[in-house]
């Protein structure tokens, strides 16, 4: 069993910056990948960044150059860096770790006002 929990959402100004939190039960180097979602009002959760546990990262195109996730595998916690907001950044931020299966944070608000 694994525990995420999600920390950092908050209201933010376009163009500014806010860090996500995502704080596992294991040792995260146990995890395959932890990765970061988000779902807006009305649409279907997305993918935003992923980092396995060779610390290889991806990123979802709309991202790229703004956001960094990263690890510290010593706090077993993934980091997701949000430069440069903008309003269609606003959503519900999840973490995910997988496993043989996927384990789902309860999500973390994150609103960018224009």
């Amino acid at each position: 069993q694994v525990q995420v929990v999600e920390s950092g959402g908050g209201l933010v100004q376009a163009g500014g910056s806010l860090r996500l939190s995502c704080a596992a039960s294991v040792s995260i180097l146990s995890v395959r990948a932890i990765g970061w979602y988000r779902q807006a009002p009305g649409k279907q959760r997305e993918l935003v960044a992923d980092i396995s546990a060779d610390g290889n990262a991806d990123y979802a195109e709309a991202v790229k150059g703004r956001f960094t996730i990263s690890r510290d595998n010593s706090k077993n916690t993934v980091y997701l860096q949000m430069n440069s907001l903008e309003p269609e950044d606003t959503a519900v931020y999840y973490c995910k770790a997988q496993t043989w299966r996927a384990y789902w944070g309860q999500g973390t608000q994150v609103t960018v006002s224009s």
